[in-house]
């Protein structure tokens, strides 16, 4: 039987990864003292809302290879095989300490996939994996398309406020305080080699929705797949964004929350898409 595996930085909710069959590995956060597993334990919420009330700046660490080995174990003495779609290696080591289990457990049949991207693209590949698999693809054939497509999944968003960018060390002081008086809106987007690069600095919302909407308007976008809109805390700027994009044809499936691994770097406020480019 091939199965799948997803750690918690794809954002994909824990009851449906569970009801689906889905192993799920989480990553461990901490802020300030508080230190807790993304299993949904603590809401995306309560999240937010911590990152808010805290001087400390949230901090990731990918799982250890003792938490793949666990799972892997299982696999192999199932003589299952397991696809692993794993946040990307530019945002953390999480595909590093997956790839160490595997040689630990010396079990051919698990794959790795690096997505090189975050939250609910993952869930697009996972989907798309499981899709390919109840049509009898193999796990090599499925890992193969998977690693082809992965370029084609997109994440495009705005961000509120330039706090996170700051306090994650990606701006200095100077410029946050520079942008956040000339009210600069970070468009960013997941690059080629899987980390976050921001697409342009517009002043101000309504510029910034402009851009992000011209910018999705002249994508080629497939609309055999899922069309996500996400947003981190807050869905006012959300709902702004999609009925903008409506208004262009643009049809989403679903409206999804950011999880803490890709929210810590972005703060309250944000709103962005998910899509496939066609090929």
């Amino acid at each position: 039987m091939i199965r799948f595996l997803i750690e918690s930085s794809s954002d994909y909710d824990v009851k449906e990864a569970k009801e689906k069959g889905i192993e799920h590995v989480s990553i461990p956060i901490a802020i300030g003292e508080k230190t807790f597993s993304d299993n949904g334990s603590v809401t995306k919420d309560e999240f937010y809302q911590m990152t808010q009330e805290s001087e400390e700046f949230p901090k990731t660490s990918q799982p250890s290879p003792q938490e793949f080995v666990e799972v892997f174990e299982k696999v192999k003495e199932a003589g299952d095989e397991l696809i692993c779609v794993l946040l990307s290696s530019g945002l953390s080591g999480t595909v590093q300490s997956a790839a160490l289990a595997k040689d630990m457990v010396n079990y051919d049949n698990i794959y790795i996939v690096d997505s090189l991207t975050a939250t609910y693209a993952i869930k697009v590949l996972v989907d798309y994996g499981m899709e390919l698999r109840d049509k009898g693809k193999t796990a090599q054939e499925i890992t193969d398309i998977l690693d082809e497509m992965k370029s084609r999944v997109k994440i495009y968003a705005v961000l509120d406020t330039l706090e996170n960018l700051y306090r994650g060390g990606r701006l200095s002081k100077l410029e946050a305080g520079i942008g956040s008086l000339a009210k600069i809106k970070p468009l960013i987007t997941i690059t080629e080699d899987g980390k976050i690069g921001v697409k342009a600095k517009s002043i101000g919302k309504k510029k910034a929705l402009n851009d992000i909407e011209k910018l999705i308007t002249a994508e080629n976008i497939d609309e055999s797949f899922p069309i996500y809109s996400l947003y981190s805390l807050g869905t006012e700027n959300n709902e702004t964004f999609t009925d903008k994009l409506s208004e262009q044809g643009v049809e989403f499936t679903d409206r999804f929350q950011i999880g803490p691994t890709i929210g810590t770097h972005i703060g309250p406020g944000a709103y962005g898409i998910i899509f496939v480019r066609k090929e």
